[in-house]
């Protein structure tokens, strides 16, 4: 884009300086005499104008125009043709026009200098063609200026100040638009203009502003200032689009608008509404910084790029969206100050460090959320949508930059540094999500199919002894810290997640406790196994806590596996069946002997009662019976009963052994699937 300005006061085409006349007039001499054509003799003046054909050259900066004097110039320029005024050079650069001044349909086939140029009152230029540089800088009207029509080749109104209305509508600029710092008093009126240069920075609107249905190709409206309601709508930016730091101290509206290429409103000030309903944008937009004090509305927006909107600011918006967005849509660092519904289908949507000043629902499609230290204090709640989002005339959204094979779920990348106090999640795939960090995770609450990752559930036999996970709900933290490991097992996944077992047992205790709030057992269950893996691979317990921790996994999965548990128990009652038929059972059941002494001469027989000592068994010891004894003992020994057999001294201490860790571990079985059924 082009950014500089044509001259104001142009070399003279005839070698003469403007200089004050002996009745102190500024304007240039006509050629070969010594007054302006406004103080020169009727007769020089008649015979000046005689001398004028259609496409002549003139030079009269700086000359007061009266109405009479400027038809009579204006006469004697046009074209017998079209019957339509014509010039070569015309320099008015300066120059006072006191009356209206008709230009309208004139051809300037050289350049044209209007540069600090008073109209005094109205100013016609409708369907004139500007064929070279048209230069009305700082030039001042008065009156209403009318350029409808109108067609530049390069056009320079930079600094000029319309004091009413300024018609431009149908015009077009085939090259630069220059209205850098120029001043619209009143309502300026671009409707259905062609640019394909606009520069409208620092440009001052005090009225209305209309663009609507205007083409662009490349605009620059930069700290441009819109005092009352700035009208864009169905206009077309075929490039860059620039309205950076610009003011709208009233409505905005960009409804219907398209950006073909990327649009930058980079810290726009929009004091009332901002409308860029149904607007589509070809490339990024970018609101960095920009100020939304009335509503946002961008119902059925459509970003082709990625949107950024990071440290804007929101004051009163209570909506925005429903919107679609093929790229990211950045919210970093915006805030917003009052309630608010985000409706928004996009890939990627990162809102680190956003604050909500109020209550707030999130609700979405396709996107992948970013939600780091996002800041709210009051209840905020980030939903999946299943169905296309509805539009206020009962349309649905369309998503056609989403082709139909994408999933619409809603996919949750980070929730670290939150404050989860007051977060409700609903039918989100948490299995990327990073909890490190989040505090009051225990508060949080999980509507709806919630999901996380999961232990990969594979026998792997590539070590010894084989590894087999359980399936169970994981952390996508403790994948990442699994897969670096040493000898990891496949179906652990690496990940930028670097939080270890000593970060991690506190993720899994608070949310074990979320679920438990919510009489999820099932899903508790899942948590309390994680925290027990990260205390057990924790480097700050003692190694006998970590024996002990080790112990009670092997056993029953932390009381968690019903069929490791069961499984311990039959190898327990197996080997102590097996035992007993070795070595605890007797070889024959001992008999009972009773031996007593008669006294002489009779009386009181006493009697005492033995029993041999059990021998310890010998030849075949594995036989039916001996193992129908041993089955006995061994049931009685589950339930913490006594068989009542008669055992060796080995079989006593093992019955002893038998009746203390198998109903420990028959508890641990019924625990397991308690846990796992309680509802």
């Amino acid at each position: 884009m082009t950014t500089s300005a044509p001259p104001l006061w142009p070399h003279c085409a005839h070698g003469a300086d403007p200089a004050a006349d002996s009745v102190g007039c500024r304007g240039i001499h006509v050629p070969g005499h010594t007054a302006c054509l406004a103080h020169l003799a009727d007769a020089d003046r008649d015979a000046y104008l005689a001398s004028l054909t259609a496409g002549a050259s003139i030079d009269h900066r700086g000359t007061t125009f009266t109405s009479r004097l400027l038809n009579s110039l204006l006469r004697a320029l046009r074209d017998p043709t079209t019957g339509h005024p014509r010039f070569g050079i015309a320099e008015f650069a300066g120059s006072t026009f006191e009356s209206e001044a008709f230009f309208g349909e004139a051809t300037f086939e050289g350049d044209a200098f209007f540069g600090e140029a008073t109209f005094e009152r109205d100013a016609f230029f409708g369907e004139a063609t500007f064929q070279h540089n048209t230069v009305f800088a700082e030039a001042t009207f008065k009156g209403e200026a009318f350029f409808g029509e109108a067609t530049f080749k390069l056009a320079g109104f930079g600094e000029a100040t319309f004091e009413r209305d300024a018609f431009f509508g149908e015009a077009t600029f085939e090259h630069n638009a220059w209205f850098k710092s120029a001043t619209f008093e009143r309502d300026a009126f671009f409707g259905e203009a062609t640019f394909k240069d606009a520069v409208f920075a620092e440009a001052t609107f005090k009225g209305d502003a209309f663009f609507g249905e205007a083409t662009f190709k490349d605009a620059e409206f930069g700290e441009s200032n819109f005092e009352r309601d700035a009208f864009f709508r169905e206009a077309i930016f075929e490039h860059n689009a620039v309205f950076g730091a610009a003011t709208f101290e009233r409505n905005a509206w960009f409804g219907s608008t398209i950006f073909k290429d990327d649009a930058r409103f980079g810290e726009t000030t929009f004091s009332g509404d901002a409308e860029f309903q149904s607007a589509t944008f070809g490339g990024d937009a970018e609101f960095q910084s920009a100020t939304f004090g009335g509503d946002a509305k961008f119902q059925s927006a459509t970003f082709g790029g990625d949107a950024k909107f990071q440290s804007a600011t929101f004051v009163e918006a209570d909506q925005f969206g429903p919107l679609m967005c093929a790229g990211r849509l950045v919210l970093s660092s915006a805030t917003f100050g009052g309630p608010v519904t985000l409706s928004i289908a996009a890939s990627r949507l990162e809102c680190r460090r956003t604050r909500w000043s109020s209550t707030a629902e999130v609700r979405l499609r396709y996107a992948t959320v970013d939600f780091a230290h996002a800041v709210f204090e009051y209840p905020l709640t980030i939903a999946a949508e299943s169905e296309p989002f509805l539009l206020s005339d009962g349309r649905s959204l369309s998503e056609d930059l989403f082709p139909s094979a994408y999933d619409p779920g809603v996919r949750m990348a980070s929730l670290r540094g939150v404050d989860a106090a007051h977060l409700v999640l609903a039918d989100l795939d948490l299995w990327e999500c990073l909890f490190t960090g989040t505090v009051h995770l225990d508060q949080l609450r999980l509507e709806g199919a919630c999901t996380f990752n999961s232990a990969p559930s594979a026998v792997h036999w590539r070590r010894w002894p084989p590894v087999r996970f359980t399936e169970r709900r994981v952390l996508a933290e403790e994948h990442h810290w699994r897969a670096g490991q040493p000898g990891s097992v496949p179906g652990w996944v690496l990940g930028t997640g670097r939080a270890g077992p000593l970060q991690l047992a506190p993720v899994y205790r608070a949310l074990r406790k979320a679920f438990e709030d919510q009489k999820h057992e099932p899903g508790a269950a899942d948590f309390y196994y994680g925290e027990m893996e990260m205390r057990r691979h924790a480097d700050d317990i003692p190694r006998s806590e970590r024996a002990l921790l080790t112990a009670y996994w092997a056993l029953s999965g932390y009381g968690l596996r019903a069929s490791r548990a069961l499984a311990w128990l039959g190898t327990a009652m197996f080997l102590t069946i097996v035992l007993l038929m070795a070595f605890g059972l007797a070889q024959e059941t001992p008999k009972q002997t009773a031996t007593g002494t008669v006294p002489a001469g009779g009386g009181k027989v006493t009697f005492e009662i033995d029993k041999d000592d059990p021998q310890n068994p010998t030849g075949d010891r594995f036989t039916g019976k001996r193992f129908e004894k041993a089955l006995n003992v061994t049931f009685n020994s589950v339930v913490f009963r006594s068989s009542g057999q008669d055992l060796t001294t080995a079989g006593t201490y093992i019955e002893m052994t038998s009746r203390v860790a198998e109903p420990i571990l028959l508890g641990l079985a019924v625990l397991a699937i308690r846990n796992r059924v309680k509802r």
